[in-house]
């Protein structure tokens, strides 16, 4: 069923049949996922997503990147007195907040949902406290935004760069707690390979 993805993958070094080869692959390959069922080709096609209790550990990256360069990009944009700038920082913060609010939801889901013990119970509960706060100053933000425009100067803009940078500070904090709960309590993952499968993989690398 994956021989034609592999052959693309792998270049096809391995196989000699050349371009007949490679179209009776396809063919095969299209016809054995004609069969499968609407699950199943999620599976293959997303077998990491399938592979997800919840799909909060996928989104949480999307509130990160877009209120952090949003953050950079606004700050610079003020220091440089770059009003275009500021502009395309607007339409960041707004899809950041907008992406954290998905984002929170299915943090909550999860967190009643995920197996843990007791010593991450407490991890948990920060972790949740600083999305929340995040999702409030980022909708904060957007809104003062959307009412007084990309250009706000003095003391106000001083203070909205000042929340902004609190925003993200919290941010990073929570996205550590998340890291946290992961790699060092394995929350939600499963169980690691031990022996030989646990080897390093090394391409074109010999011992």
């Amino acid at each position: 069923m994956t021989s034609f993805l592999s052959l693309q993958i792998h270049g096809g070094a391995d196989h000699d049949g050349g371009i007949a080869g490679g179209l009776a692959e396809l063919l095969a390959y299209f016809d054995n996922i004609s069969g499968l069922s609407a699950g199943e080709l999620f599976a293959l096609f997303l077998p990491g997503v399938a592979a997800l209790d919840n799909i909060h550990p996928m989104l949480v990256h999307y509130p990160i990147a877009f209120l952090t360069v949003f953050f950079a990009l606004d700050t610079v944009g003020s220091l440089a007195n770059k009003p275009q700038w500021r502009h395309v920082a607007s339409w960041l913060l707004y899809f950041g907040a907008f992406s954290a609010i998905f984002t929170v939801i299915t943090g909550l889901i999860a967190a009643s949902s995920v197996a843990h013990g007791g010593d991450v119970h407490a991890i948990m509960e920060r972790h949740q406290q600083f999305g929340l706060f995040v999702l409030g100053l980022a909708l904060v933000l957007a809104a003062w935004r959307a009412k007084t425009g990309p250009l706000p100067s003095g003391g106000a803009n001083h203070f909205f760069l000042i929340i902004a940078a609190l925003m993200c500070g919290l941010l990073m904090l929570g996205a550590d707690l998340g890291g946290l709960m992961v790699y060092r309590h394995g929350v939600a993952v499963k169980a690691v390979p031990t022996g030989e499968e646990a080897h390093q993989h090394q391409h074109g690398q010999t011992p």
